[in-house]
């Protein structure tokens, strides 16, 4: 290929530029503008959240989420193990221990039959959980709710990768007491970085403001009670994000159709298995993602890289990752062996089933000849 195919582009919609000359005339660059306000209510309005806080990252929103709630050193928070480091590395921050639950097959996200288990076997009570809905598919997130609040442990989900997705009608993000996605630059959609908090509880939400713009006192002087962080998200950046809502559900129907293409033409080969769909929920496919039963898969992405075409290896499981070598976790392997043998492939919207066709093809190649 002349082009490179990448996992998952930038791509605009054609309303960014048109924005960002609007913001420079008015000359509110800084984090503060109407299109930062204009962002927000675009996420309201689209996941029926009724509060949204634009900020510099997703890992920003995690932060501001676990300080909120209370969270403090030494504290236990639990978190998915299959994930990307991002989802865990604020609870490092405030000090307390990461706790690593594993994954089930029936949806390759966090188990809540585990989950379960370790809530009633856990010596010392967990304060919170981060749930990753994994390659922007639901997880199993009413059951996993009920599980948090029967057992009083606050609920943040990390829908960074999967905005647009939906279990029975619902929004991931919206679940739980803190929900947040990220506008990085391979997301579904991107600002080119940066991320959203969003609450049903106003005054949290009022709370991370305040702590996302260095919680500055009503003063018209600075005033500091307490310390804050320069969280904010720019107008600039902001006005990407107005521009790029505007075509969520075209990127999501695109992402889908990209995986059901990858289906059709992969679907009967036997050592394949595609990530599944739980039943009533609508993932954004952000990420086709599949394993090889008995290909190495490491073969299968220097292949696509002789062509010119990005893939990269499932997440490497945060128990696994030295920097959490000495965590606390409740593990059944299933993270593991989908890591040992499985693939991420270009899913980018700009794609057209003649591509995904040239992919299929260099796979089934590669799998004949390992």
């Amino acid at each position: 290929m002349n082009k490179r195919l990448f996992l998952s582009a930038p791509h605009m919609s054609g309303n960014e530029l048109k924005y960002i000359e609007k913001v420079f005339e008015s000359n509110y660059i800084a984090p503060l503008g109407e299109y930062v306000n204009k962002f927000e209510k675009s996420i309201k309005d689209y996941t029926k959240t009724p509060n949204a806080l634009a900020v510099t990252s997703g890992t920003a929103a995690i932060h501001l989420a676990l300080r909120i709630l209370g969270i403090k050193e030494d504290d236990d928070v639990l978190a998915s193990t299959f994930t990307f480091i991002g989802s865990v590395n604020a609870i490092l921050y405030q000090g307390a221990n990461p706790v690593f639950i594993d994954s089930d097959n029936t949806s390759w996200n966090l188990s809540p039959i585990l989950l379960e288990e370790y809530l009633k076997k856990c010596s010392k009570k967990p304060k919170a959980l981060i749930l990753t809905h994994l390659y922007g598919m639901s997880a199993d997130i009413e059951k996993i709710t009920e599980l948090c609040k029967k057992h009083n442990v606050y609920l943040i989900e990390d829908a960074a990768e999967s905005l647009g997705a939906t279990f029975n009608g619902k929004h991931t993000g919206t679940f739980g007491d803190f929900g947040i996605y990220s506008f990085n630059g391979n997301k579904i959609l991107t600002t080119s970085g940066g991320g959203m908090l969003v609450s049903p509880n106003k005054e949290w939400i009022d709370k991370a403001m305040f702590y996302s713009t260095q919680a500055k006192g009503p003063y018209i002087h600075y005033e500091h009670e307490e310390y804050g962080y320069n969280y904010r998200m720019s107008n600039v950046l902001a006005a990407i994000g107005v521009a790029q809502m505007e075509v969520i559900e075209d990127r999501v129907l695109k992402k889908r159709e990209i995986f059901t293409w990858y289906k059709e033409f992969l679907d009967e080969i036997e050592e394949i298995t595609f990530m599944p769909e739980l039943k009533n929920s609508r993932g954004n496919r952000w990420l086709t993602a599949l394993t090889f039963e008995r290909t190495n898969y490491a073969k299968v992405m220097e292949a696509l890289e002789e062509i010119n075409v990005e893939s990269r290896p499932l997440w490497k499981p945060m128990h696994m990752q030295p920097l959490f070598k000495h965590c606390k976790t409740y593990l059944d392997g299933t993270s593991e062996a989908l890591y040992q043998k499985g693939l991420c492939l270009a899913s980018s919207t700009t794609m057209n089933k003649e591509d995904v066709r040239l992919i299929c093809e260099i796979i089934k190649k590669t799998l004949i000849e390992n």
